[in-house]
């Protein structure tokens, strides 16, 4: 069996919330290197696997000859999980699992353009298709820049960044991961001591803008509960403050435990019933000999529902 050059952060949580069978079908909607799929895979389920990202191919041919027959691909982002489920012809689906963010296999690529520690071009497509970050900061004015440095980088100085990347880019438009990083290092100060880089943010920022991920997770969120069978299990694993409010926002709403208004502000009372009941309340987080282990597992987070057989929630309007 060929061996993952990524090791899935809390794989062990993530099955056991899962519980795939023999027989039954899951979707892995971010494949990457095959991680999860394989552990899958490995209890007798098959799985219909996801991912925009055309380097992974090679991962998949192996899993393919590893486990045939019982293993798909689909280049497709979280929003088209519906139609790779029913374009599988599977009479149920028994199980999905998010694993929200970059990957460590893509940071290590320089030549993909997410580290601001590897020089490559300034990319950070996860798809080999649509606008880069070359492109944002080349382009965009100083105000919408610095609201989405701010946004999703959670950067308090993006009005900072913003205004040293446009000073620049009037001599030289950036191309390089290292050129911009060094140009938000200047404008932040310098390191001074601190324990990550005055860059991370802004890339941060940047990667999730190119690739809508804030938009695609809600958009899978949503494709997940109208694909998944009365019984089946959704299992989400983020890494950042920002995925994981929407996760959990979604299962708080969609198990019926959202907050109602105030005795001055009464809501409607709800009607719909919950989609999902939850497995477990809260977060569960890595243990320490994951931790000691992988270090990417420090920030992850794992929430984890079973779909009802109430109707869909539909978005308002």
């Amino acid at each position: 069996m060929t061996a993952s050059p990524h090791a899935p952060v809390l794989i062990a949580e993530v099955i056991e919330a899962l519980s795939p069978k023999p027989g039954e079908t899951m979707i892995d909607a971010t494949f990457g290197a095959g991680g999860y799929t394989r552990a899958i895979l490995s209890t007798g389920a098959e799985v219909i696997a996801l991912d925009r990202d055309p380097t992974v191919q090679p991962h998949a041919d192996a899993v393919a000859k590893d486990f045939p027959g019982k293993f798909t691909l689909v280049r497709t982002p979280f929003s088209g999980l519906t139609e790779a489920f029913e374009g599988s012809g599977k009479a149920r689906l028994d199980g999905a699992v998010f694993d929200i963010g970059v990957s460590s296999m893509q940071l290590d690529q320089a030549e993909r353009g997410f580290s601001f520690m590897r020089d490559g071009p300034l990319d950070m497509r996860m798809s080999d298709q649509g606008l880069t970050a070359a492109d944002i900061v080349n382009t965009y004015e100083h105000g919408p820049l610095a609201h989405l440095i701010k946004l999703y980088g959670e950067e308090r100085q993006s009005g900072r960044i913003a205004t040293a990347i446009l000073r620049r880019r009037q001599s030289q438009a950036f191309t390089r991961t290292l050129d911009l990083a060094e140009v938000v290092e200047k404008a932040l100060g310098g390191r001074r001591g601190a324990p990550t880089h005055p860059a991370t943010r802004t890339f941060q920022a940047l990667r999730i803008a190119v690739n809508d991920e804030l938009g695609e997770l809600e958009a899978g969120l949503a494709a997940a509960e109208a694909s998944l069978s009365p019984g089946g299990r959704l299992a989400v694993v983020t890494f950042h403050s920002l995925e994981d409010r929407i996760v959990k926002a979604f299962f708080t709403e969609r198990s019926g435990n959202a907050p109602g208004g105030s005795r001055h502000a009464p809501v409607a009372v709800e009607t719909r019933k919950p989609s999902f009941t939850l497995l477990f309340k809260g977060a569960r987080e890595a243990g320490e000999d994951e931790l000691a282990a992988n270090p990417r597992a420090r920030s992850a987070r794992l929430r984890a529902g079973v779909r009802t057989d109430a109707p869909v929630w539909r978005a308002a309007a």
